[in-house]
């Protein structure tokens, strides 16, 4: 493959890439992956544990390996304990697709079983397209960035004529931004070769991996491609084997579903929250104050990123008591402070998220047409008519300017055992996902932890039957004779 001369933000960023890492003698050298200080996005771990970074070249296109190529920002936390009780590297990966995954070696190994700590070099890694990993623009990104944001969810010919129009200003923005020649090389298989490839630089015979949401498709992907480089594979909050835009409509259900049980929880709680009695007062709450800033936003903040907001919280049930407060306070007052996130939606960190979301999907195989987009919206608007489509990523690859010819190969049966780890009522990657996977994976098991009603498990949800059940696995190679199912928490009280 060829690319023409004229630049792209993405090729621009490789002479960009190199001022991120200074340079620094080298803590330790591995082939042609070299580490040193890292950038001011990675945190220090607590003393004695260091954290160290570095960055390997690899080819944009792992079939034409003498073509032009891009670099892999590479982050490393070495294990903890004695050489006797190292099992090598455990790769990890947060999310997304677009998680940055440099900083998530120090913020996620700290959450790690101790023994786990102890047993293995934690290996971050930004992606290809995302964080420090050459990042991908796709500029305006058809308005998606505008405060306020159009209503997501189209009502009337005109208003879905308006959403697809969007969505094709978004694959124009995303084809000028990243570069046409580039789209198809930021795929899931592409970071596959990419993970192999920090393997090999590392000089270790298998990869152990921790994926969690799209990290779960990454680790499939690596499976289906690598099976006899499997070491002991992770696979939490799983994403289904299905094409992207099919997975996104399911987890738009099962938004539904958990957006219901967080009326029916606020309404045992109505004279804390004072939003209604029982589920229905609940939900004309919730319907009045997204009404009233459909038409009248407050300060930037509309339908759009309302729906953002309840998108966030209903993914933990810890920010539940905080989506309450945010409505009854719009609701008396007309502050949303209360309903914003933490972060602004337009910072370059959630804006290369949200390019490099688009261009995996639309990369990882065919797309929609717009009139299936269009009938799928409607047959969700026909289980409720006001849903949260929030998580629609991939309706903008209905008018991609690459078009796929395969969809992603996911698992083998020549894989050693997959540990696989779900929530029983996630409604960002629902369990379904999980179920549907192990099929693909022969030998695999599936960790339950049910009564819970958040995205995010294994040492995140403070489980001890999850956590220890996961922890034997991985230290010691314990495959659980048959599927595990922990007791969950239940919901929470109102804090």
């Amino acid at each position: 493959m060829s690319i023409p001369a004229r630049p792209t933000a993405l090729l621009c960023a490789l002479a960009a890439a190199a001022a991120l890492f200074p340079t620094a003698t080298p803590a330790r050298a591995a082939a042609s992956l070299t580490f040193g200080s890292c950038p001011e996005s990675v945190p220090s771990p607590p003393a004695p544990d260091r954290v160290e970074c570095g960055r390997l070249n690899v080819p944009l296109d792992r079939r034409h390996p003498s073509g032009p190529r891009i670099e892999i920002a590479v982050s490393r936390v070495p294990a903890s304990g004695t050489p006797a009780e190292r099992r090598g590297i455990l790769l990890v990966n947060p999310g997304g697709p677009g998680g940055s995954g440099l900083p998530y070696a120090v913020t996620k190994r700290a959450k790690l079983p101790a023994s786990v700590r102890r047993s293995y070099d934690v290996i971050g890694f930004d992606p290809r397209g995302v964080g420090h990993s050459t990042p991908a623009d796709c500029g305006a990104m058809g308005g998606l960035f505008a405060a306020p944001g159009a209503d997501p969810v189209p009502v009337g010919p005109w208003a879905e004529r308006a959403y697809l129009t969007a969505q094709r200003a978004m694959a124009d923005d995303c084809a000028a931004g990243a570069g046409e020649e580039v789209l198809p090389y930021l795929s899931t298989e592409e970071t596959v070769d990419d993970m192999d490839a920090i393997r090999a630089a590392l000089g270790e015979p298998r990869t152990s991996f921790l994926g969690v949401s799209y990290g779960s498709y990454l680790g499939a992907a690596y499976a289906a491609r690598f099976p006899h480089r499997v070491g002991r594979m992770v696979l939490d909050s799983v994403v289904g084997p299905w094409d992207w835009h099919d997975f996104d409509v399911i987890q738009s259900r099962a938004l539904l579903r958990a957006r219901a049980t967080f009326f029916t929880w606020t309404a045992a709680q109505a004279d804390r929250f004072g939003l209604g009695r029982d589920a229905d007062a609940v939900r004309r709450s919730y319907l009045r104050a997204r009404q009233g800033l459909a038409a009248r936003p407050v300060a930037g903040f509309g339908p759009a990123e309302f729906d953002r907001a309840v998108y966030r919280a209903l993914g933990r049930t810890e920010r539940w008591t905080g989506l309450a407060d945010g409505l009854r306070t719009y609701l008396s007052s007309g502050d949303v402070a209360g309903l914003r996130p933490g972060s602004a939606f337009d910072s370059p960190e959630s804006r290369n998220y949200e390019a490099a979301n688009r261009i995996v999907k639309c990369a990882d195989g065919p797309g929609p047409t717009p009139g299936e987009v269009l009938a799928d919206i409607r047959r969700v608007r026909r289980q409720d008519p006001q849903p949260v489509l929030t998580g629609l990523e991939a309706t903008t690859c209905a008018h991609w300017h690459h078009r796929p010819d395969h969809r992603t190969p996911l698992g083998s049966p020549a894989a050693p055992p997959v540990l696989l780890v779900a929530s029983a009522h996630d409604p960002v990657t629902p369990i379904q996902g999980a179920r549907e996977l192990r099929r693909l994976l022969p030998g695999s098991r599936l960790v339950t932890l049910e009564n819970d009603y958040s995205h995010g498990v294994f040492a995140s949800r403070g489980n001890g039957c999850v956590d220890g059940t996961v922890a034997a696995y991985l230290v010691d190679g314990v495959v659980p004779g048959r599927d595990v199912r922990c007791a969950g928490p239940g919901l929470p009280g109102a804090q």
